[in-house]
């Protein structure tokens, strides 16, 4: 029975991105004159914000939800509710829209939200909303920072593995309404400069009759938690300023962290993907380092060789950069997280699917290629998912949050 299972597809029928409407986009010039107006912020504060977002890697049309274009702002329950369930049911109404399967065909209902959790938990929000079966195994999942999206599918490919014939959405989001800084750490203050609204729904199934309609067969999820390190515990970590006043310290490590957590997760990942010739040069490598002690550099295989596409977490430049750097990939493979970043901001466990979005939009994706998905989170974690297409991706058949504005990607963003 064990064997029959693990042995099970796990196919994406479909996905979608949630796009906010047009009068919800920020550019850097209203941010900062919004914050001013505050009046809770330092000249000092002002002048390292704008610094940090001349340099992020973020555009002049990201997304921040209502409650922060009132004057003044009022980041209340109320309206962190109305954010969230904007951007969930936004993204799960298309995604059900798109597959056209029935919600009482949910078996499986996975969320992740890392920093707001109400009670009744988000799944209940939309258990309710949907009016989901009575018997529909629910996750809601907290706290797991922004690679939580690849976790939840994670858990998702071990739950359909043992519960054949089943459907499996999972939603991730973050809320911005209740998780602004409004103090003047530095540290604290980079997260507001970074992260914007946005959700991401999936459709999985292990149901053969879906894999003549599916776009991706899922290959392999890995998973690597660097917590039993305190400088990766403590990279991002919410806490209180000296007023009292609550937000997330990213650290000056944080690159650093995520390049060492990703070293430890393709080392996993490696020899399930690479071609043989690679593993050879690798191994003949780290033996002559360790067991010769030869003066020579670690070999960095060719993941490119592996995968066709990658989907790089779009955290900020930053980290981008560093990941480009470490896996020597060129300016077109980070293309998708970088016009990511630059169009809708850090929208931290959904922004791996704008990505894919951003591929499937480009015309990119092609019966048998693979796709690389990577993600870090708070934690520390680093996690990854392969995905083969199981049919060529016509652009000309979607509809996602790219559509109708692709042909002005890629765009020059510049260097900070």
């Amino acid at each position: 029975m064990y064997s029959m299972a693990s042995r099970r597809n796990i196919f994406l029928v479909d996905f979608a991105c949630y796009k906010p409407i047009d009068d919800l986009r920020c550019s850097h010039e209203i941010f900062l004159d919004r914050s001013a107006k505050l009046g809770i912020f330092s000249e000092e504060s002002l002048g390292f914000q704008k610094t940090i977002l001349e340099k992020s890697g973020l555009g002049q049309s990201t997304y921040f939800p209502e409650a922060m274009w009132e004057q003044p702002p009022n980041p209340c329950m109320a309206k962190a509710r109305t954010e969230i369930e904007t951007v969930l049911f936004g993204a799960i109404d298309q995604v059900l829209k798109k597959t056209g399967i029935k919600t009482s065909d949910i078996g499986i209902l996975i969320v992740n939200s890392s920093l707001f959790n109400p009670t009744p938990s988000l799944c209940s929000l939309i258990i309710n909303h949907y009016k989901l079966k009575g018997n529909i195994l629910s996750y809601n999942l907290g706290g797991m920072g922004c690679s939580a999206g690849l976790i939840s599918v994670d858990l998702a490919k071990q739950l359909l593995r043992v519960h054949p014939n089943s459907y499996a959405l999972v939603v991730s989001t973050e809320n911005i309404t209740l998780n602004w800084y409004w103090g003047n750490k530095r540290s604290m203050l980079v997260s507001n400069c970074l992260f914007r609204m946005g959700a991401g729904a999936v459709l999985l199934s292990n149901r053969s009759s879906d894999r003549h309609r599916a776009k991706y067969r899922l290959i392999h999820t890995i998973r690597t938690h660097k917590g039993n390190e305190d400088r990766g515990y403590k990279c991002a970590y919410q806490e209180e300023d000296n007023t009292g006043r609550v937000g997330v310290t990213l650290s000056r490590d944080l690159a650093s962290v995520a390049e060492e957590a990703l070293k430890s997760n393709l080392t996993t990942l490696g020899p399930l993907v690479l071609p043989f010739n690679e593993k050879v040069m690798f191994v003949a490598n780290f033996i002559a380092r360790k067991w010769f002690l030869m003066q020579i550099k670690a070999y960095v295989p060719n993941f490119k060789l592996a995968f066709e596409h990658f989907c790089i977490h779009a955290g900020g430049r930053a980290v981008l950069d560093k990941v480009e750097r470490s896996l020597n990939l060129t300016e077109w493979h980070l293309e998708p997280s970088r016009m990511s970043l630059y169009r809708f901001g850090n929208t931290s466990s959904s922004s791996l699917w704008y990505e894919l979005a951003y591929l499937e939009a480009k015309g990119r994706i092609k019966k048998g290629e693979r796709v690389c998905q990577i993600a870090f989170g708070s934690g520390f974690k680093c996690n990854s998912a392969v995905w083969r297409a199981l049919q060529n991706i016509d652009p000309m058949t979607l509809d996602n949050a790219w559509m109708k504005e692709i042909d002005g990607f890629p765009v020059d963003v510049p260097k900070g």
